[in-house]
C-alpha cells in the first residue's frame, strides 16, 4: 500500500474504535491503564534497549545535545511513565460530567455534558514519554487516538505501541483505539493532517517549525501551542536569596525542555544586587548570557542581546536578560 492508503486505513480503524471508545465504562479505562503501567514496568529492559538504540541513531544522525536529552528514557523515566498511568486512573472520569445548568423562561433546562472528541491525531517529536502520556489521557476520556511521534524514537514508540495495546485487549477495549503510525515518511502527517472524515482534532507537540507546519496545511481543527519561551521577572520586592534560586534553577535543571527559561527578566531597582549573584552561578555552569544595555552596563562580559534573542527558544545554556522599570513593563 502507498502511505496515504497506509493511514487511511488507520484511520478508518480509529473511527470505529472511537465509537466502542465513547461507550467504555470507568472500570474498562481505568483497568486498561493499570495494566498498562504494569505491562511497562515488566519490559523496562525491552523499552531500555529500544531506547540505546535510538539513542545511537540519533548520535550518529548529529542530533543536538537538547533533542538528545529529550529522547533520553532513563529507569526513572520509565517508571515515571508508569506512575502517570496509574495517576490519570485515579483521576474522576470526566465524561459525562454536566455542569452550568440555567431554566430558560420556557422551562426548558440547558446545561453541558462533557462527551469525547472522537478521533484525535497527536503529532510529536523526540520524547517517547509523550507516547505514553498521550495515550493514557486519549483512553481515560473515551477517545481514540493516532500518534505519530518523532523519527528519532520510532523503535522505543513501537515499543511501548505494543504494550498499550496489550493493555488495552486486558481490559477488553479495542486494540485500535491507540495507533502509533509505524512509518517514518514524512508524506504520513501530510496524509493524516487532512483527513476530515476519520480524524476529529490534531495536537501538535514540538518545535516552532512543526506547530507552523501543521497549523499551515491541516484541514482538521488543530488545539497548539507555539512558542516555548519562558520569561522568570524578579520584582522589586522579590526576596532575592529565593529568586536567585528558582532563576539558577529555571535554567539550569534541564536545557532541553520546553519549561526552561529564556528570557530573564529583572526590576531596576534590584539589578545590581541580583544579577551581580546570578552571573557567579550561571558562570559556574557554562551559560551564556546576552543582555540589554542596562545589564551590560552591570556585566560587562555580557553579550549584546540582539532582538531576535527577544524571540527565541535556545534550548540550550543561552539565557537573554533585560532590566525593566515595572510590572508592566515586565508583562509587555
Amino acid at each position: 500500500m502507498s502511505i496515504e492508503e497506509q493511514i487511511l486505513a488507520i484511520g478508518k480503524k480509529a473511527r470505529a474504535a472511537a465509537v466502542y471508545m465513547a461507550k467504555a465504562n470507568t472500570h474498562a479505562k481505568n483497568a486498561a491503564l493499570l495494566e498498562t503501567a504494569k505491562l511497562i514496568r515488566a519490559n523496562k529492559a525491552a523499552l531500555t534497549q529500544a531506547n540505546q538504540a535510538d539513542m545511537a541513531q540519533a548520535q550518529a544522525n548529529g542530533l543536538d545535545a537538547a533533542l538528545l536529552d529529550r529522547l533520553a528514557l532513563s529507569d526513572k523515566a520509565i517508571e515515571t511513565m508508569a506512575e502517570g498511568l496509574e495517576q490519570i486512573a485515579q483521576l474522576p472520569d470526566p465524561i459525562g460530567e454536566m455542569t452550568d445548568f440555567k431554566n430558560r423562561p420556557t422551562g426548558i433546562q440547558v446545561g453541558k455534558m462533557r462527551v469525547p472528541l472522537g478521533v484525535i491525531g497527536i503529532i510529536y517529536e523526540s520524547r517517547p514519554n509523550v507516547t505514553v502520556d498521550a495515550a493514557g489521557l486519549c483512553i481515560k476520556s473515551g477517545n481514540s487516538t493516532i500518534l505519530r511521534g518523532g523519527s528519532e524514537a520510532f523503535r522505543c514508540n513501537q515499543a511501548l505501541a505494543a504494550i498499550v495495546t496489550q493493555g488495552l485487549e486486558a481490559a477488553g477495549l479495542p486494540a485500535d483505539a491507540v495507533q502509533v503510525i509505524d512509518t517514518t515518511d514524512r508524506a504520513a502527517v501530510g496524509t493524516l493532517i487532512t483527513m476530515t472524515e476519520y480524524v476529529d482534532v490534531i495536537v501538535p507537540r514540538g518545535g516552532k517549525g512543526l506547530i507552523e507546519r501543521i497549523s499551515r496545511d491541516a484541514k482538521v481543527p488543530v488545539i497548539k501551542h507555539l512558542d516555548g519561551i519562558c520569561h522568570v521577572f524578579i520584582d522589586e520586592s522579590a526576596n532575592l536569596s529565593h529568586a536567585a534560586n528558582i532563576a539558577e534553577n529555571a535554567k539550569t535543571h534541564r536545557y532541553g525542555t520546553c519549561n526552561t527559561m529564556e528570557t530573564l527578566l529583572v526590576h531596576a531597582h534590584v539589578a545590581k544586587p541580583a544579577l551581580a549573584e546570578l552571573a557567579q552561578r550561571y558562570a559556574a555552569k557554562g551559560v551564556e548570557l546576552r543582555g540589554c544595555k542596562r545589564t551590560m552596563a552591570l556585566l560587562p562580559s555580557v553579550k549584546a542581546a540582539t532582538e531576535e534573542d527577544w524571540s527565541t527558544e535556545y534550548l540550550a545554556p543561552i539565557l537573554s536578560i533585560k532590566v525593566v522599570d515595572s510590572l508592566d513593563e515586565a508583562i509587555a
